[in-house]
Formats: C-alpha cells, structure tokens, sequence
C-alpha cells in the first residue's frame, strides 16, 4: 500500500485493488488533493476544510459511522467528537479504520478528546495512524500523543499541522514530536507500507506535502 499525503487531513491510500482519498481540503487551506477518482472517499465531519469534494470522484462515500466491505476494503467508522465536550462546542467526528491489503489504516480526523476503552475496542488493533498534530481545532500535541500511546500503531503519521505557511491556523508538527520524544522522524515523499515489513517498534514518519498550491 501506498499513502500519499496532500496536506492537512487529506491522504490518498493506494492499494493493489483499491484507493481511498479521505478529508479532501480546499485551496484556501494552502493545499488542495487535486482531482481523483477512487473506490472510496471518507469524510470525517463536514468542515469545509474536510470536505472538499468538488473534484473527487469516489464510488463510495462515507460519513457515518458503521462498518463496511467495499471493492476488498473492510472499513469501520466510529462515532467521536470534534472536542473535549461530547461535540458540544464544535460537533461530531468520525474515525475512520480501513483495512487494505492487510494493513490496518486509521484516520483519526478532526478528534477532540482522548478515546474511551469502548472506542478502542471498536477500532482494534491500527498498523498506521493518521493523528493530527498541530491542535487548535484537534487535540493538541499531549494529547495527540497520549492518543498514540493508547493505539500503539506500528508507524505514526502525523497530519493537520502548518508548513511553510500553509495552514497557518495549526501549529507546525515540532511540539508534537518532542511529546513523542522523536528528535528526527523519518522523512519520506509517501510511504508505501507491506504487512511483511511492519516495524517491530512504532516509527515517525513525516511525509511531504504533495498538494502545496504555493
């Protein structure tokens, strides 16, 4: 499987019988997925920074929770918040598992809280987290990391920070990694992840921007 990060919460997730796009951004974000056609879109709250669907073309989309099978991908997407205060203050949140290839993704969206032992069991066992890493709107980097600490993942993408000025609403991805105590993560244009080579211990990878508009 490949993943390919297009900035913000925005991935495309590439495998040998299927392509995921999830939380497609718009422009004024400083990013943009660009136009795609794939088996499944997932969206995890209707945000406009999340949702920007106008050139992705998906021969399913998801914004509920449930579990799903589509095209060889087992999918579940459990019900969350988007803050500290049961989606008082800004809504609900999906978090979206996908299995593909073997390898189990997990986008955590725009989440707001620590998970609950009931939402862990849901998710099950991750191979890949997307965990966002720049707060503000999300969990902020302690929290982000306590989050990693109860999935332990395999590898650790984060995602939902600035870079070079883009998504100057988010703090960049510097304080998250030192809550992780990662001085210099992995860095890659995309990671292309095999059920045969997992890590035995989690790794950091920080992948480039692929969808910067400036």
């Amino acid at each position: 499987m490949e993943i390919t990060w297009y900035g913000r919460a925005c991935f495309r997730l590439k495998g040998r019988e299927a392509t995921v796009i999830t939380d497609p951004c718009p422009p004024s974000t400083g990013f943009v997925a660009g136009k795609h056609d794939v088996d499944l879109l997932t969206i995890s709250h209707g945000h406009a920074d999340h949702s920007y669907t106008r050139s992705i073309t998906a021969g399913l989309t998801l914004t509920r929770p449930g579990e799903y099978e589509h095209r060889n991908l087992l999918i579940t997407a459990v019900r969350s918040f988007h803050d500290g205060v049961r989606g008082a203050e800004r809504g609900e949140n999906v978090i979206f598992a996908v299995e593909m290839d073997g390898v189990h993704v997990c986008h955590l969206g725009d989440l707001g809280h620590l998970l609950t032992e009931e939402e862990l069991a849901e998710l099950g066992p991750i191979d890949v987290l997307l965990v966002p890493a720049g707060g503000n709107f999300t969990i902020g980097p302690p929290e982000a990391a306590e989050v990693v600490a109860q999935i332990s993942p395999k590898i650790v993408i984060p995602m939902h920070f600035a870079l070079d000025g883009a998504s100057a609403d988010l703090l960049g991805p510097e304080r998250f990694l030192h809550e992780l105590a990662v001085s210099e993560p992995i860095r890659q244009p995309k990671a292309v992840v095999l059920l045969s080579s997992l890590p035995e211990e989690t790794q950091v990878v920080l992948l480039e921007a692929r969808g910067r508009t400036g």
